[in-house]
């Protein structure tokens, strides 16, 4: 991978490979942009197969988060980090100690939190040597609620977009992921009267929570996911699974979910996603809710502030949805004119000096 190039075309600051000896931690820090904000993203600790897969991860996620910020109205760049290895053997305080000394060096350039395979049990063991990380027990906590909360309001909008109502007692949902976000969305969904909600898992110990915690629920075997005849695709687990392989056979009208980079080539698969009459709520909009949560503990936490700030998810995206129709444009393209509008109007606000 031509790491510079790549760096170049779109965009980046600063990406950061880092090794600790003693407890044989292996990561990468991504800074995508700072313009609007120190980079604000989770941490995320995943078996990848190689260095490079690793790093396009990490590259696509700093983006993705630099966008999300911007589209959510936050004062926050784009950042990431990805930690190499199998959470079930590499976990500890030592660990995650060791993790936080790197972010320490960044010096407040860039601001960590949960992710996959990681929890506020393992930030709280980050918070022992650096100050620059969010989302911590007894402040904003776990994201995935929020996330779950942002997307909920996200596909109310993508129905109100399609059908002209965001009811959803006569709408029925397939949610792909369930060990987190996937299962406070299909509380939300419930909680709103859905008509029916199914749910695919490849997790045998979370198909048997849902089975527990929601009877009514109904499992799909992952490989008949995209396929069902429901009205939404809530897609809540790993990226890339909307490609040419997938959309061809889908035949709900509405993709919204938390899960980030849906798209595997955003381009491409968005513009085919749009020409086939689906609707897609872009990622980087509709799963901000935990970004936007742990942006107000940096301003001193109140969960009802947050949660309110959380629900505009709701109008940002007909926001989206209105840019793409009266642009033509497919709406993964829509969401970044949407983010990187307000990225250059505050860049050209802040160009003249003002002390404080």
């Amino acid at each position: 991978m031509k790491k510079f190039d790549y760096m170049e075309k779109h965009g980046y600051e600063q990406l950061v490979f880092f090794h600790d000896k003693t407890t044989g931690l292996r990561g990468i820090t991504c800074i995508h942009n700072t313009t609007l904000g120190p980079a604000l993203g989770g941490t995320r600790l995943w078996d990848y197969d190689n260095e490079e897969d690793a790093t396009l991860d990490v590259l696509r996620l700093a983006r993705g988060m630099t966008y999300k910020a911007a589209a959510a109205g936050l004062n926050l760049g784009g950042g990431k980090s990805v930690l190499i290895g199998k959470a079930d053997e590499v976990k500890s305080e030592a660990y995650f100690r060791a993790f936080g000394r790197y972010v320490q060096t960044l010096n407040g350039r860039y601001i960590t939190a949960a992710d996959i395979n990681t929890s506020t049990k393992d930030l709280d063991y980050v918070s022992m040597e650096t100050d620059h990380v969010v989302g911590l027990p007894g402040k904003s906590g776990n994201p995935s609620p929020a996330t779950a909360w942002g997307a909920f309001h996200g596909i109310r909008a993508a129905l109100e977009e399609i059908y002209g109502t965001d009811d959803m007692s006569e709408r029925t949902f397939a949610v792909q992921g369930v060990g987190q976000t996937g299962d406070y969305l299909i509380g939300n969904l419930l909680d709103a009267g859905a008509k029916k909600v199914y749910f695919s898992e490849i997790n045998e110990k979370h198909i048997k929570k849902i089975h527990e915690k929601y009877p009514d629920v109904e499992f799909v075997d992952p490989d008949d996911f995209y396929s069902l005849d429901v009205d939404v695709l809530a897609p809540c687990a790993l990226g890339a699974v909307l490609n040419d392989e997938t959309i061809p056979s889908i035949k709900a009208k509405i993709v919204a979910g938390t899960a980030n980079n849906v798209l595997e080539d955003e381009e491409k698969h968005g513009q085919i996603v749009h020409d086939k009459g689906i609707l897609y709520a872009p990622d980087f909009v509709i799963n901000a809710g935990g970004l936007i949560n742990v942006y107000h503990e940096t301003k001193g936490y109140n969960e009802t502030a947050a949660y309110r700030d959380i629900e505009r998810i709701y109008d940002r995206l007909l926001d989206v949805f209105k840019i793409s129709k009266d642009t033509g444009q497919h709406t993964q393209r829509a969401a970044k004119t949407f983010a990187k509008q307000r990225i250059d109007t505050i860049n050209n606000v802040t160009a003249n000096y003002v002390k404080r």
